[in-house]
């Protein structure tokens, strides 16, 4: 991490002293400093801020309850239905490019505060939507504002910990999308059976309205904000860098459009990571749709059955986190060890590769998970097989995506890391945008046991990809244009 300032500003003629600059300011050991607050303080900055992510997620996936029911309102189609979970998925992949620059200009909570109305401002439209057109407008831009509640929590986590210890919150962090996904579909079944479809808006509005308030809890943890602030308070001056609106355009383009794009081009670990979890998340998509038309088909489940079918998943999505907790503390945390022995204390850069053993065994357990869903499922064997391979599956998703995250921001750092970042969130939601549109037609089709084979082809030839990364990464990253910063 750059130091904030290097030396004091010269005696001023004017005055007997000077103001003092930002340098007189022992930001290491400064308690203002995030990587310095309370564990407790820690903690729940971290629950809240991913509570956000999670009914931002939870909004996606709850809408395919009722879009049966939006179908037979509007006179449409059940795959039109689909659009307005498709277009928030787009708006959640797009979000990221607002909330990056506005964190980094404004601070995290500032983020916080404005998005979170505007979501539930949009939801609200949602749910008085009177035609199919405004509800794909209203759950586009609900994305829209959603997404920075998932984008900028791990920011929020990269303030609070240093590179080292982030293993533990950003297992919790990266499972919350799914988590948050897999309730939806639980929870709004029962809300359409009783009151229809307009109430899983509602529903999704009542989480956010509760969850507003704790962000007044939440302190700013971005070390920018935080220094321009204290400086403000105590007259420290701030050595200030003069740019052209031109180049603050340029930066911006840079940041969230050009660079992620180049490097999905061109770095391989980029473009394999983000194929890699973008089709994880894409097959989450495709459960959301799939797993209730099975479950309601092949064995006659009624709504509110077809929902709690939904528990397999979470079961298995909570199993997962916990599993890369034990990776984080006697694999990664050994490794870490082992490094700082040998290389100095002063020595924070540990190789990346090891945060790849989640990875690696998820890559196994996904398409074991997919095959037994997908020769199980039949009238003849009871459905609680095919829910445990449900569970399988979502725990195998689940660590082969996070795994490969925390793999590649720690390959380069949060400067590209973030570009990076981008381009995976803009892999993931335009692809789980695009699956829900034809899930019902493949099942339809080819029947569950050969769509859902499909989908564990794709998972097989995809499984090598952590294993590679794991033995060739260090070579990889040597020709890598993007040079790793702390």
């Amino acid at each position: 991490m750059a130091e904030i300032a290097e030396k004091q500003e010269p005696p001023s003629p004017n005055t007997t002293t000077s103001p003092r600059t930002i340098a007189a300011l022992d930001w290491e050991n400064d308690p203002r400093n995030a990587r310095n607050w309370p564990t407790t303080r820690k903690i729940g900055a971290a629950l809240i801020v991913s509570a956000i992510g999670f009914v931002s997620t939870f909004a996606a996936s709850i809408y395919a309850s009722g879009h049966e029911d939006v179908a037979a309102e509007f006179h449409i189609s059940s795959t039109l239905a689909l659009l307005p979970l498709s277009f928030y998925n787009l708006g959640m992949a797009f979000g990221p490019m607002i909330a990056s620059p506005m964190s980094e200009t404004f601070g995290r909570k500032a983020v916080y505060l404005t998005t979170t109305p505007l979501f539930a401002l949009f939801i609200l439209g949602s749910g008085f939507s009177q035609n199919l057109a405004s509800l794909i407008i209203c759950r586009f831009f609900a994305g829209l504002f959603g997404a920075p509640g998932v984008s900028i929590a791990s920011a929020t986590i990269a303030d609070t910990t240093p590179p080292h210890k982030r293993g533990q919150p950003l297992a919790a962090y990266y499972s919350i999308p799914y988590i948050g996904s897999l309730f939806g579909p639980l929870i709004g079944n029962f809300v359409v059976s009783g009151k229809g479809w307009r109430w899983t808006q509602w529903t999704v509005l009542f989480f956010a309205v509760s969850i507003f308030p704790l962000l007044a809890f939440v302190r700013e943890s971005y070390r920018k904000t935080i220094v321009q602030r204290i400086a403000q308070e105590e007259n420290l001056e701030i050595p200030q860098t003069t740019r052209s609106p031109s180049k603050i355009i340029r930066n911006f383009l840079t940041t969230t459009v050009t660079r992620p794009v180049h490097m999905l081009i061109t770095e391989p670990i980029v473009s394999f990571v983000c194929l890699y979890c973008a089709f994880q998340f894409a097959l989450l998509y495709t459960f959301v749709i799939a797993a209730p038309y099975v479950f309601g088909t092949v064995y006659g489940f009624s709504l509110n059955q077809q929902g709690l079918s939904f528990l397999g998943f979470i079961v298995g999505g909570l199993f997962a986190p916990l599993t890369i907790v034990l990776f984080d503390r006697f694999k990664y945390q050994k490794k870490y060890r082992e490094f700082v022995e040998t290389y100095g204390p002063g020595m924070r850069e540990v190789p990346p590769e090891p945060r790849l053993y989640p990875s690696m065994v998820g890559s196994i357990i996904l398409p074991t998970g997919l095959f037994l869903f997908a020769w199980t499922a039949r009238p003849s064997i009871h459905w609680i097989c095919p829910l445990v391979a449900c569970g399988i599956t979502m725990c195998g998703s689940i660590l082969a995506y996070v795994g490969a995250n925390m793999y590649m921001v720690d390959t380069y750092g949060p400067l590209y890391g973030a570009s990076a970042a981008g381009a995976n969130s803009l892999a993931r939601y335009t692809l789980s945008a695009a699956f829900p549109l034809f899930t019902l037609q493949m099942y339809r089709t080819l029947g569950v046991d050969w769509a859902t084979s499909l989908l564990g082809f794709c998972t097989v030839a995809m499984a090598p990809i952590p294993w590679v990364f794991h033995k060739w990464g260090p070579k990889l990253r040597a020709r890598s244009k993007y040079e790793r910063e702390m």
